[in-house]
């Protein structure tokens, strides 16, 4: 594992670099590609568009009145991340974690990423999520340094293209890191589950549907609500959730459907939504890999 602490010009090359626009055509390659290299860890064909985007960072833009510490899994090549990086503010902390070394390099080439990241403590970790000092198995006697506990955890794992155990595990994860009543975003495409069983077989189908099972299980716990972006590709579904204990993320005003928070059904509507939304994170996998 390494961790990189973002500094400025960090990004490659000599002279003002202008700042790649969200989902720009040389990201949607690089995309593509590892799709097509890495399906099962990379889980998308493209980027996350601007209003899926917008979905996932509702816990930090309508934010409680103090520092946040955010961690990002899973961030291909940093749609997410720039916006996080923008609408973060000074003393905000956003650790980033993503195992894929191409999209590595694109992150720690980004100048944007590079020009914003001193003013948050911006740090890059190349690894896998459980590979983590604060996600490794404790000693029976409890002994090892807790690590790290984040306000917020913004997901972009593809949870589908995983085993059942592999997803209940990480989902166990971001319990551990995340404070009493912090705040968890993840994404699935909508109806993947017909199309898996078509193209995939019976067998992996099965265990698809299995992980959306467990998916709407923990959303029925810990769900706040859910938002559908119809204008992404492909369309998908992104989750609100809740970690328990302690006291929820105490909101501005600002904290309103306007300003993003998700719209859905409450978590007691959960089990009944239907099976064809399901939750596979996009972007680059960092953990299950």
């Amino acid at each position: 594992m390494t961790t990189d602490q973002f500094r400025p010009g960090a990004a490659a090359g000599s002279g003002p670099v202008p700042i790649p626009p969200l989902g720009r055509v040389g990201d949607r390659l690089m995309f593509l590609a590892e799709a097509l290299r890495t399906f099962r860890s990379t889980g998308a064909l493209a980027p996350s568009g601007e209003g899926l985007v917008n979905a996932l960072v509702v816990p930090v833009t309508s934010r409680p009145d103090r520092p946040l510490s955010v961690l990002e899994v899973g961030a291909g090549t940093g749609a997410v991340t720039r916006r996080l990086a923008r609408v973060l503010r000074p003393g905000d902390r956003l650790h980033v974690v993503e195992a894929n070394p191409r999209f590595v390099r694109r992150l720690r080439e980004d100048p944007d990423l590079g020009r914003l990241g001193p003013r948050i403590g911006l740090r890059l970790s190349a690894c896998r999520l459980e590979e983590l000092p604060e996600c490794r198995p404790q000693a029976p006697n409890g002994g090892g340094p807790p690590g790290e506990r984040y306000d917020v955890i913004v997901s972009g794992l593809p949870l589908t293209n995983f085993e059942p155990a592999e997803v209940r595990h990480v989902l166990d994860l971001y319990l551990r890191l995340l404070v009493p009543g912090g705040e968890l975003t993840y994404f699935g495409y909508l109806g993947t589950t017909a199309a898996r069983t078509l193209v995939a077989g019976p067998r992996r189908g099965a265990r698809h549907r299995a992980v959306v099972r467990l998916l709407r299980r923990f959303e029925a716990v810990h769900g706040l609500g859910n938002r559908t972006v119809w204008r992404n590709l492909p369309p998908a579904r992104a989750q609100l959730l809740r970690a328990p204990g302690g006291s929820a993320l105490s909101h501005g005003p600002g904290c309103s459907e306007e300003a993003g928070r998700p719209k859905g059904p409450r978590p007691a509507d959960a089990p009944g939504r239907p099976e064809g939304s399901d939750s596979s994170a996009g972007g680059a996998a960092a953990a299950a890999r």
